[in-house]
């Protein structure tokens, strides 16, 4: 990808009231648009980012037998009273008050419960049937009364749900703890330590449900933490007395949400009357669970962990790009020797992952907006390289650049 060519430029106005770290750097560099309050458009930039994290998630949830789908945003009245749930403040309604059939209101998706458990019902109808587990990444909306933190926390955003189905309780926790390993994959791939944290059930059950909080200053939640042992558990549960057979300090600190799984047991079986013959023949309510991560939060969460007072710095799973080349000066030779090293540096790790700066534009601009940019490695092309027969290499995270010759570099992606 030429950048003269990207759709986007990086910019240093910002709209008002934009104070969140992931907002401002993710605006500035061209990832992402304010549309209105809590609700953006992911920009080509920002939407390469958020399908490597989603490709992530779905070897992930493929590896422990997750099936994906695509539900619909758009769910009948009809869903949402059978589960009691068409009156929260967080669901926006369409057609109310409209004098025509009531098949036309409906609630947007803030949570697809209701719907899965509908679709569950046309397939299983047997132990033998089970256990299943199916998941989507979609589109949810949620009338958030003060959207804040940038995709931290927005009124339109992406979501990753798995739902499972089980024949009893036992079968349900073995499931659930292959989703905790799978979360904590999922997130170490992504460059992010995400501590399992015990979390209040609401509606859903009287156990701890379980959170998995990044430690930052921009989070919303207060965890309480032992780095000794993992113990962790939300501000709203904690008991200073459930840390025990540990010697180490608990320690307290803001944090971001980044997933949660719930058991959600029969809840949802019983509203919607989804059972199942056992073997015996008698009929029994299938035991479900639910394991949900943001995918835009997660991106947000990443810039927040990863910046420095020039810009980005994404982790090499995620980064747009692997190779951020920069040509400097626009001289013939110069330029013929960066589209040479273009071209084979695009057969070597694909042409979709390096961008190639051969903007008119000054070495301040240029090296300015490669930091905002956050690329993990930046190759840099210029009438000082060309006479010393290298290239300028340095890493993002590096403070330092170095010479090398294009043999070498080639060693580095091989």
């Amino acid at each position: 990808m030429r950048q003269s060519e990207l759709f986007t430029k990086t910019t240093k106005n910002l709209p008002e009231g934009e104070e969140s770290k992931n907002a401002q750097l993710l605006i500035k560099g061209g990832f992402i648009n304010k549309s209105s309050a809590g609700v953006y458009t992911m920009l080509p930039l920002g939407l390469r980012v958020l399908e490597k994290v989603n490709a992530v998630i779905r070897e992930e949830m493929n590896a422990i037998g997750g099936q994906e789908l695509l539900m619909p945003t758009l769910i009948q009245k009809k869903y949402w009273e059978q589960s009691g749930r068409w009156d929260v403040d967080v669901i926006y309604r369409t057609g109310e008050g409209v004098k025509t059939e009531k098949d036309f209101q409906y609630g947007l998706g803030w949570t697809h419960e209701e719907v899965i458990t509908a679709i569950a019902k046309h397939f299983i109808s047997s132990y033998k049937d089970l256990p299943k587990a199916a998941y989507q990444i979609q589109t949810k909306f949620r009338a958030e009364a003060r959207p804040q933190a940038g995709i931290l926390r927005g009124r339109e955003f992406l979501m990753k749900d798995l739902y499972s189905f089980h024949t009893d309780r036992a079968d349900l926790d073995d499931y659930y703890q292959k989703a905790i390993g799978a979360y904590k994959k999922i997130f170490g791939r992504l460059g992010l330590q995400a501590l399992v944290t015990e979390a209040s059930g609401g509606a859903f059950t009287k156990e701890y449900t379980h959170e998995f909080q990044v430690l930052n200053p921009a989070g919303e939640d207060t965890i309480h933490y032992c780095e000794t042992c993992g113990f962790s558990q939300n501000q709203e549960v904690y008991k200073p007395e459930a840390h025990v057979n540990c010697d180490g300090e608990v320690k307290s600190g803001r944090a971001i949400e980044v997933g949660n799984v719930f058991k959600l047991g029969t809840k949802f079986s019983e509203a919607f009357e989804l059972r199942y013959t056992d073997a015996s023949g008698a009929k029994q309510p299938v035991v479900m669970g639910s394991y949900g991560i943001g995918p835009t939060r997660v991106m947000g969460t990443i810039v927040e962990v990863y910046n420095d007072a020039k810009g980005i710095l994404w982790p090499e799973a995620v980064a747009p790009f692997r190779v951020h080349l920069v040509m400097l000066g626009e001289s013939p030779e110069v330029r013929a020797e960066a589209d040479k090293i273009h071209a084979e540096l695009s057969g070597l790790v694909g042409e979709s992952e390096v961008l190639y700066d051969e903007r008119n534009a000054s070495a301040g601009e240029k090296l300015n907006d490669a930091d905002l940019l956050g690329i993990p490695m930046r190759l840099v092309v210029s009438e000082k390289t060309l006479a010393a027969g290298k290239i300028e290499v340095k890493k993002r995270s590096d403070p330092k650049a170095e010479l090398m010759t294009f043999a070498e570099v080639k060693k580095m992606f091989k």
